[in-house]
């Protein structure tokens, strides 16, 4: 497919599922097909494209945003629908249903807007907000630094406080969105306590900042169209008014967001297990093998009972948990167990419907085979599902 091929997406019809979904409304549906719209024509042709160059075009940032698509649960007075999360929850199943995985929105309007609306001043707000709803600002929230993972009371990125300004020196790396951010929420150190919870700060840094540079988007085994990249600060001058919240509150503030994070990935996760049963489901029906249709074999259909059981399952403890989340009850526990279990039931989903394709399912042009690689991350981000399994142990 070249460049400026433009195939028309064509989605398998989706299966029934095994309860109805409740959580949504007739506004959020049609809200549903304008998004639907806008994957299907502005982001499925050029996923070739933008896995070579490793990030998607700037363009489409200022494109969907246009469309309403960006910072949606933001204020209105901010630039966003001020609607609530189920319609940043459509953004999510609409992207995962055309296999797009290089657009990074979710994580710039589900996860750095809410540091600013909930933690940022008014000032901040006002600078920063509107642009990200726009898509004219490109966010990303750099915690990750190679050697720590998880481990976010060990970061060594440090902020020395010099007076009017803090000095920040320190890398970061696996940042979503990092090659294209215009604005990135860094984690750093800004104490001596010894107590990485009390030490750590959340600030602010504009890309262009003197001493503030990129690496290349990283070659990645999957999600190749996403910008992921390393984020390298070497004394950096960021001012006092760039310091997000308080000095110190910063391990707080992570805390109490990762809910909704995690929670967010499950959503992706059960929408792409989902989306890929579809595609595997009619490969099957529709090819044959010795004289009759690969469905037609009892272990096939075994082996679609068990997967279609398997997504029933997801489906029904995501939506339960987004219900919690509207209502303002989801745990940090619950959204443990529904990343942790959820990505894990994706890869299980997912690696069975490439053995259903038979050797096309090894195929990169094949969605499948995109899938198996894509989703696979699910488990590592967000804190990795070993971290999920000691997370819940604790509270048993």
């Amino acid at each position: 497919m070249s460049k400026d091929a433009r195939p028309i997406f064509m989605a398998p019809p989706e299966t029934t599922p095994l309860l109805n979904r409740t959580v949504f409304g007739s506004e959020h549906d049609d809200y549903r097909r304008g998004v639907r719209n806008f994957f299907e024509a502005e982001v499925y042709p050029h996923w070739e494209a933008w896995e070579a160059q490793g990030h998607v075009d700037r363009d489409l940032w200022n494109k969907a945003g246009a469309a309403g698509m960006l910072c949606v649960t933001m204020p209105e007075a901010f630039g966003g629908l001020g609607a609530d999360r189920l319609f940043a929850t459509i953004v999510m199943e609409e992207q995962a249903r055309v296999g797009a995985s290089g657009p990074g929105f979710s994580l710039h309007s589900e996860i750095v807007a809410p540091y600013l609306k909930h933690y940022g001043s008014q000032a901040q707000k006002e600078r920063y907000l509107p642009r990200m709803a726009s898509g004219e600002l490109i966010g990303a929230i750099a915690m990750t630094e190679p050697g720590t993972g998880s481990d976010l009371q060990n970061i060594r990125t440090r902020a020395r406080d010099a007076g009017d300004h803090y000095v920040l020196n320190g890398s970061k790396i696996f940042i979503t969105n990092g090659f294209l951010a215009d604005l990135v929420i860094v984690v750093a150190k800004t104490g001596e306590t010894g107590k990485g919870s009390a030490d750590t700060s959340l600030m602010l840094v504009e890309a262009g900042t003197p001493g503030f540079t990129k690496g290349k988007p990283l070659k990645k085994m999957g999600m190749r169209a996403q910008d992921t990249a390393e984020l390298f600060f070497e004394d950096v001058r960021v001012p006092k008014e760039n310091l997000l919240g308080s000095e110190g509150a910063g391990f707080l503030m992570l805390m109490q967001q990762l809910a909704w994070e995690r929670l967010m990935i499950a959503i992706q996760a059960q929408a792409s297990a989902e989306v890929a049963f579809d595609i595997a489901r009619d490969y099957v029906k529709s090819r044959t093998a010795f004289g009759r249709p690969v469905a037609a074999f009892q272990t096939m259909r075994h082996r679609m009972a068990d997967m279609q059981t398997e997504l029933g399952v997801g489906r029904t403890f995501v939506d339960e948990c987004l219900k919690a989340e509207i209502a303002g009850t989801l745990t940090p526990m619950a959204a443990a167990a529904a990343k942790m279990w959820v990505s894990e039931m994706c890869s299980r989903v997912i690696d069975q419907c490439v053995q259903m394709h038979g050797g096309y399912g090894f195929m990169w042009e094949y969605p499948v085979s995109r899938a198996f690689v894509d989703n696979r991350a699910h488990q590592i981000y967000g804190g990795t599902n070993d971290i999920m399994r000691e997370l819940i142990s604790r509270a048993l």
